[in-house]
């Protein structure tokens, strides 16, 4: 007979944290695939298609930093709580917008709501995580985001062609309550309160102070020691929004593909990062367990998938073939994502104590990414009705973010307690090379 496999309690929790990273990114991408149909019927130039777009980001990019601190000061349950019911409501309320100002309104609330969502899920992941999973995790978690990315074109454009463009913002919001539900039944902050948690699994896992601690936060000299590991992601961010916001609609008018088709295009796109994610965690993870070396596991990894993005994407601009331009993208997009797991592993590393408000910091360079680049693309398809320029601009920010990355330094510990209080960021146990 055939036994079932028995999941520990601590990869429950990340099963349901790569859910909330699903679920949210599809609450953000979804109008990316129903743009067309909503541009139309709501009358939207495409400057004020990117306006809306880049309404999300504003609170998004403040709500890194405020929503790490909230989790950080509520921990990671209230916190993801609160803000799951906002970006829920705020998803439900784009099915019902009448133009541009209020589809601008209910995006700026999205934004509101999901800012504090990926902080407070690394603060989450820095209680239930040991530190030689930390780079797996991130990893998988955001393997589940872009999951979200390739699955919502499909499932937009089906819900469109079956029910509307409406009905389809409403369907996605209600199942993002659903996982409000699911969190608040499930996860507890300390893995010690959680009654399905074993002591091998203790065993493992950070002590009780970083799970329960409450401490004022050190903002200037955090800020300060997190400012490379920010510039570095806003390179980074400012290719992802443009794959995010602006490949449906690529394959759409500049190679003049239906909704269908552009959809699927861009889902095959999508799943490259998907790979790109969960490749990223592991090898970053194998190379911390072979050499001990925080610093290469990290960074090594984030290089290589900024200047493979580059590579990649580099052809975009000079040929016209629909198969190769796709091929293209894909490689880029993997490449891309092999910089995510790592990154977010970084402010765990660099301050365990304060890893929500640290990547909070970390993930404010996305935000400003974000605010700016959608209106950037929208104003140069305006200006010159191609839609192949944007990529000219990421190809630079790409070579930025590998000189940028080097200068992150995770294997530096933020020191801000007494010898005795400290924890160490990353005990690894080393294994001999064989």
């Amino acid at each position: 007979m055939l036994r079932l496999v028995r999941f520990k309690a601590t990869d429950r929790v990340l099963f349901v944290i790569c859910l909330m990273y699903l679920i949210t990114y599809i609450d953000r991408v979804n109008i990316g695939t129903a743009a067309p149909v909503m541009q139309k019927e709501l009358g939207l130039t495409n400057v004020e298609l990117g306006l809306a777009f880049s309404a999300f980001a504003y609170p998004y990019a403040f709500f890194q930093i405020a929503g790490g601190w909230l989790g950080d000061r509520l921990g990671p349950r209230k916190t993801l709580l609160i803000c799951g019911a906002i970006w829920s409501a705020a998803t439900v309320m784009i099915g019902f917008v009448e133009g541009a100002m209020s589809l601008v309104a209910a995006r700026f609330l999205l934004g509101i709501g999901e800012g504090s969502a990926f902080p407070t899920a690394t603060r989450a992941l820095a209680n239930w995580m040991a530190a030689d999973r930390r780079g797996f995790a991130q990893g998988i978690t955001h393997a589940a985001a872009r999951l979200g990315n390739a699955l919502t074109p499909p499932l937009i454009a089906l819900l469109i062609v079956a029910l509307s463009w409406r009905d389809s913002f409403i369907i996605i919001g209600l199942i993002s309550f659903a996982w409000v539900g699911l969190w608040w039944f499930y996860f507890r902050d300390d893995p010690r309160d959680h009654r399905g948690v074993t002591g091998e699994e203790l065993a493992v896992l950070p002590p009780v102070k970083i799970a329960g601690e409450r401490r004022a936060v050190p903002w200037g000299r955090l800020l300060r020691r997190m400012l490379p590991v920010t510039l570095t992601d806003f390179c980074y961010g400012w290719t992802l929004w443009l794959f995010l916001n602006w490949i449906p609609s690529y394959f759409l008018h500049q190679h003049h593909l239906d909704i269908k088709k552009s959809a699927i295009f861009a889902s095959g796109v999508f799943f490259a990062g998907v790979v790109g994610d969960t490749v990223g965690g592991v090898v970053s993870d194998r190379i911390l367990r072979r050499t001990g070396d925080v610093a290469k596991a990290r960074v090594s990894v984030i290089v290589v998938g900024f200047l493979g993005a580059f590579a990649f994407m580099l052809p975009v601009l000079f040929t016209t073939d629909l198969l190769i331009i796709t091929l293209c993208l894909s490689g880029a997009f993997f490449f891309a994502e092999l910089i995510v797991a790592p990154i977010w592993a970084v402010p765990m590393d660099i301050a365990p104590h304060y890893s929500g408000t640290a990547s909070g910091f970390m993930n404010f360079g996305f935000g400003l990414a974000g605010m700016i680049s959608p209106v950037v693309f929208g104003l140069i398809i305006d200006m010159t009705g191609r839609w192949d320029l944007p990529f000219m601009a990421s190809l630079g920010l790409l070579l930025a973010g590998a000189g940028l990355a080097l200068r992150m330094r995770p294997d530096e510990p933020f020191v801000d307690a007494p010898q005795d209080d400290l924890v160490l960021s990353h005990p690894v146990p080393v294994r001999p090379i064989a």
